[in-house]
Order: structure tokens, then sequence, then C-alpha cells
């Protein structure tokens, strides 16, 4: 991950400070102190600074948002605490810096820094757990999920044996990216391990690298592959989900590949310098960030899909449009209507009898979650592992978390499963604070971004049906939000160039504030 720092703007606040009355309760302005940049933020009677840069992206959060005593981030929606500078939310791991505050003569003044702070220590104010710990926890899967609720546990000061099973060499890494950025060719291979190789060990957490066999309930025991065992006093499953493969002839060849793993990524990276042309099939978001990622590479590339529009099913006709047209600009070309029936030696031939030249084909159809090891061990499963509100499984002491995880939304009402990585995050962090005891319910908004070329789509909210879309703005300028709506409420919100509406968006989810919803997107509620 880029660490760039953002660069010097606004009041010397430590020198000249800023007067008082010019910082409303609720406000904050960019400025610097000691020579880096720093957020002073204001609620009530009191006044905060903070680092200027999010550690997850380096998004700029001087133009994020305030919500109660914490600051959230544009880019991805990352929450930090204002008074101690804590990450309390994915996808940011690391808190940001803090200063003293001084106020005197009428003035605010960012005194000194303070300390840095290791990013598992103790979250201030965090959820006290209850009742006798696990003697250890043992994570199966090493993604979003299972990354996060390892550090949550030491964050929690939970000391006793914490352990994560992976199959992947080199996880836990930023999976986002390997779609986007990274294989564009734009982020570097450094940025993409989500912690150095040391941090694990010196937070004495385990990984072991291998596969997880079977659950043997009765003896609290996780079996790998090689006979080992590992028991455990608590269970968390984050296996994630696996890509789709299409039962067509050829789809074995050397120069066809998905997209999953850091592994896939770096050989479909290996394989373009010597590819001029290729052809996606799919036209997920996965797959039309793969189509981007190619054609910055300079690779003529053509998308495959069944769908009469790409993300209609996702984002309503007129955002997919918006999607397509821009791909179009940068010439993909579309075949929509249609899926391969074959892929042949340098070809991909489609059910409507037409050849499409490829010496590398990405398939991207979408992914399934992997079940198998909670299906054996007897877990309640619907279409993913049924949990509840605490992120318990049927099977007391099992937790799941992400891309498994079917659980009760309470904002939709709904028993829902998402596949988005900082949704898969929080619901780590929730469950490894539930293992310790803290009762939380996950009531987290889910959401996502895809990026495409130099423009991101920012999701929040979940609407699988609507029944109304609202637009605010333009769509053609890349400046607008989209409100999807059934029965009069607002379900989620899409945004383009509109980063600071989709974070407004979130926070008013999450209160079932629907007149801030309006406010946001307009539109006439229907019945």
């Amino acid at each position: 991950m880029s660490s760039d720092a953002a660069p010097l703007s606004g009041p010397d606040l430590r020198a000249a400070g800023i007067a008082a009355a010019d910082l409303a309760d609720g406000a904050m302005v960019l400025g610097h102190a000691g020579g880096e940049p720093v957020v002073l933020a204001r609620r009530g009677d009191e006044a905060f600074a903070v680092g200027a840069a999010c550690t997850h992206y380096s998004g700029p959060l001087a133009e994020g948002l305030l919500v109660g005593e914490t600051i959230r981030c544009p880019l991805h929606h990352a929450c930090f605490s204002l008074r101690t500078g804590a990450a309390l939310r994915a996808p940011a791991l690391n808190p940001i810096p803090c200063w003293d505050v001084e106020r005197r003569d009428g003035r605010w003044y960012v005194m000194a820094k303070r300390g840095e702070r290791d990013p598992l220590a103790p979250v201030p104010g965090g959820s006290a757990p209850r009742g006798t710990p696990p003697a250890s926890v043992v994570i199966i899967g090493a993604g979003a999920a299972g990354s996060a609720a390892a550090e949550m546990l030491r964050r929690e000061g939970y000391s006793g044996p914490v352990t994560i099973i992976d199959g992947e060499p080199d996880s836990p890494y930023d999976r986002p990216n390997l779609s986007k950025d990274y294989l564009a060719g734009a982020a570097q291979e450094e940025w993409m391990p989500l912690r150095l190789p040391d941090f694990y060990r010196e937070h004495t957490i385990e990984i072991v690298r291998g596969r997880a066999a079977s659950i043997d309930v009765a003896r609290s025991e996780v079996l790998l592959e090689g006979n080992r065992r590992v028991r455990y006093g608590a269970l968390l499953l984050a296996t994630g989900a696996e890509p789709v493969r299409l039962p067509i002839s050829g789809n074995d060849r050397s120069f066809v590949f998905t997209l999953r793993s850091w592994a896939d990524s770096r050989a479909i990276i290996a394989a373009a310098p010597a590819a001029q042309r290729a052809v996606v099939i799919g036209a997920s978001f996965i797959g039309l960030e793969v189509a981007g990622s190619l054609r910055q590479r300079n690779i003529d590339v053509h998308v495959v899909a069944p769908e009469s529009a790409p993300l209609d099913r996702i984002l309503g006709a007129q955002l997919g449009a918006r999607i397509r047209a821009l791909h179009e600009q940068h010439g993909v070309v579309f075949h929509l209507s249609t899926k391969p029936a074959k892929i042949d030696d340098g070809s991909v031939i489609l059910e409507n009898g037409e050849s499409l030249a490829a010496d590398l084909v990405v398939i991207g159809v979408g992914v399934r979650p992997q079940l198998d090891l909670a299906t054996q061990a007897g877990l309640a499963i619907d279409r993913g592992v049924t949990v509840n509100e605490y992120l318990e499984s049927s099977v007391p002491r099992i937790f799941a978390a992400g891309d498994i995880a079917r659980w009760p939304d309470p904002h939709t009402g709904a028993r829902i499963r998402v596949e988005h990585w900082v949704l898969a995050q929080r619901q780590g962090q929730t469950a490894a604070r539930n293992i310790l005891g803290a009762n939380e319910q996950f009531d987290a908004v889910p959401f996502f971004w895809s990026q495409h070329y130099d423009i991101a789509v920012r999701y929040t909210g979940h609407a699988e049906q609507w029944d109304q879309i609202d637009v605010a703005g333009t769509l053609a300028t890349d400046s607008a939000s989209v409100a999807y709506r059934a029965q009069g409420r607002t379900l989620a919100v899409a945004s383009l160039g509109a980063d600071h509406a989709n974070l407004e968006a979130e926070a008013a989810l999450e209160r079932n504030d629907e007149p801030a919803l309006r406010r946001i997107v307009g539109g006439a509620a229907s019945g």
C-alpha cells in the first residue's frame, strides 16, 4: 500500500493556531504542525488534532466526515478515533498520529505530537470481555475476515494462543488490489502484504501454512492435511470464496486464468507481455476491473457476458451504462447476450458462432463460498454458513465471517451474504470481540468500491431488488449519486465522484435516517 505523505496545506496550527471562533462545533480544518499535515476538528468544547492521511490508502481525512468523536475517510470509509487515533473500523488497520491541543487567548494551537501507537495496542474504551476467555482461538483463513479477527483479538487484550490456518504461502495480502492497481502495474509488490513478515511473530500470532481437512467438533480440533491436529477453545471459519470455473472445453489451457489469489494475479501479469488480445469472460466488477487493468497494459480486450448490459442487476441500467461507456471509451469491446461455447488454441468460440482471437483469457464469472468444512462439521447451511447476530454458527464456539457468512441484517430485515472485502474485515473484528464475550451485534452497513481507470464506484448499503432508482448529479460527468429504493425506503447508495455524499449515506443508513438519505439523493417516496 502507498504511504505517500500528504503535502502541507493550510495554516501553521502550531505557530499561528486558528481563532476559536473560526472552528465551529462539528467542523474541521486542514493545516500543519511541525512539518506534518494535521486535521484539527472540534467537538463541543474540545478540539482534536490528528494526522491528515488515512493509513489505508492515504485518503484525505480533511475531506471526510465527522461522526461523534470519530473521523471517516472519504475513499474507503475507514474510521478513526479523534481522541486516540485508533483505527476503529476496517479497512484501515493502523492508527493515525495524534497531537495535543491547547486553547489560549481565544485560539486553538496544535502542540506536541504524541508517541506512536502499536497498531495492536488495546483500544481505549474497547468492548470489555465477559466471562472466561477461550483457552485458544483458531482461525481458518487468512483473508480479510481472518486476519482482521486475529489482530482484533490482540487489540482487545487477549493473551491466549491465536493460530491462523491458511494454505496460501503469502497471505494475508491486499486482495482488492489484485484486479486493480497491482494488475494494472501501478501498485508495487511491496505494497501488497498487509503486514511485514515479523509482525505476526512479534504479536504471537501463529500462521500455519496448510489446508484444513476437517473439523472434529466433539474434540474441538481442526485436522490439517498431514494429520496435524490443532485444538481450539473457539473457532472462526473465514474460508472465503473460490472462483467459478466454466464447464466448457478448453478451460484448462495454459493461457486461461481465474483471479482470486495473489498467485493468480502474478500469473496474469507474467502472461501479459506476450499477449496482444485478451478475452475476459464475465462483466462482473472483477471482470471489468481486469479488463481495465489489461487495457492499461495496452492489451486489446474483449468482454463476453450473458447479460444485455454489464452490472445492470447490481447498479441498474443508468449507472451500468455509464460504466460500460467508460470502458468503451478506453477501447474495450463488449460481446453481450452470449456465452463462450469453448476455448480453442488462440481463440474463444461463442455460442452465437463468433470466434474471438485470444492469447490471454481471464474467467471472471463470480465466486462461490467455500462451505466444505462447515458442511462436514454439521453447521447449519443456507447458501452460506447461517450465523446469528453475533456471527456465531449453529454450533456453539464456532463463528463464521466474511464471504461464507449469512447473517440477519438489521437494516434490511433479511438474512444476507455479502462478498465485500471491507465488510469481511469488519465481520472478523466483530467476531473476535464476540469470541471474547462482548455480545456485540454485527450491524455495519456493507460498503465496497470498484475502480475503473481513474473512476471509482463507491457503494454503501445492500439492495438485491428495488422498485425505484433516483439520481442526484450527472452520471455523464462522473459526478453523481444513485439511490436504490424499495417501497419508499433507501436500501443503498452508489456514487461516482461524490465521495462525501457516500460517506453521509453510510452514516444515514446506520441511523435508518430516511429524511437524510432523501436530502443526499432526492426523489419522491413510492409506495
